[in-house]
């Protein structure tokens, strides 16, 4: 994957330490308040992670009700009959499905620029250029990402970026509600922001909250976001994430899948059953309470 930085993004640099500006000095930025210095790693890439210890600071309101918008939608995503951009023939990374694409913003001018917060190798980069936008990317360790960030301290001015992608990254944060401030912070008003998150997966390259869906809600609801929606997923089982990543690593895909059919089929025909007698064996809610992560759709 490219590693270029559109030319766009530099005037949208902060310092990771104390948000003030960073000048070019050469092959380093420089920052104009606490005068620390960044350059590029060994990899290649540009390295804006913290390097300085940061304490954040943000209130918390006790005794507030857990869901603040009454028209939050937490039912399984359907596909947007209207999208704004056509992805029709493209290669798409397996982790967005068809339809979180159908929910990517179109960009509105030329010069857009877009976040990938927890990009990896920047495998979401052709999707994200061929809906308009000048792309960033960021990651902590993928020593394929443009920029090296920390997600508690993005190296970005506030109100830079016209949309944010985040897709399985949320679970591997130490501080979630820190990183929604921050991406909060460095969003344009009415941007959207787009994301995924585990929940009944497996533990997985040092995940620390795997969200529920209430979970997802209260980290997006204090890091400021007007939510739309919290969708389970629900081609990504339980049964699903724990056979492929847990139970049955590194298995075919097939076999595993074989495996795990029966228990499926059983499970499904239970709830099945349990609608008979109960309301709350809905078929969303067996969805929800079993999947194996959400999406979400909020904007600032």
């Amino acid at each position: 994957m490219s590693r270029d930085i559109p030319s766009s993004a530099w005037d949208l640099f902060s310092c990771p330490n104390c948000n003030q500006t960073l000048e070019k000095q050469n092959e380093r930025l420089v920052c104009t308040g606490c005068k620390a210095e960044f350059g590029y790693d060994k990899t290649g890439s540009l390295d804006l992670r913290i390097n300085q210890k940061k304490t954040f600071r943000y209130d918390v309101k006790l005794c507030t009700p857990v869901i603040q918008q009454e028209d939050v939608k937490f039912s399984i995503m359907s596909v947007n009959p209207d999208p704004e951009v056509d992805f029709s023939g493209f290669d798409i990374h397996y982790h967005l499905s068809e339809e979180i694409l159908s929910h990517f913003p179109k960009a509105k001018s030329q010069g857009s620029v877009m976040l990938d917060l927890g990009c990896g190798d920047a495998v979401h980069r052709n999707v994200c250029e061929h809906a308009g936008y000048d792309y960033v990317g960021i990651d902590y360790y993928d020593e394929n990402a443009p920029i090296f960030a920390d997600a508690h301290a993005l190296p970005f001015m506030d109100n830079s970026f016209d949309f944010i992608l985040s897709i399985a990254v949320l679970e591997h944060i130490r501080f979630p509600a820190v990183m929604m401030k921050e991406a909060h912070r460095v969003l344009k008003p009415n941007g959207l922001f787009l994301g995924t998150v585990a929940f009944l997966e497996p533990f997985h390259g040092d995940s620390f909250y795997h969200h529920s869906h209430l979970g997802t809600y209260n980290s997006l609801q204090e890091g400021g976001f007007k939510i739309k929606s919290i969708s389970p997923n629900a081609k990504w089982t339980v049964l699903d994430a724990q056979a492929n990543m847990g139970l049955f690593p590194q298995m075919p895909n097939a076999v595993s899948k074989a495996i795990i059919m029966p228990v499926k089929l059983m499970h499904k025909l239970w709830w099945k059953m349990g609608e008979l007698a109960s309301r709350n064996a809905a078929p969303e809610t067996r969805v929800r309470n079993t999947t194996g992560s959400f999406a979400w759709i909020a904007e600032k």
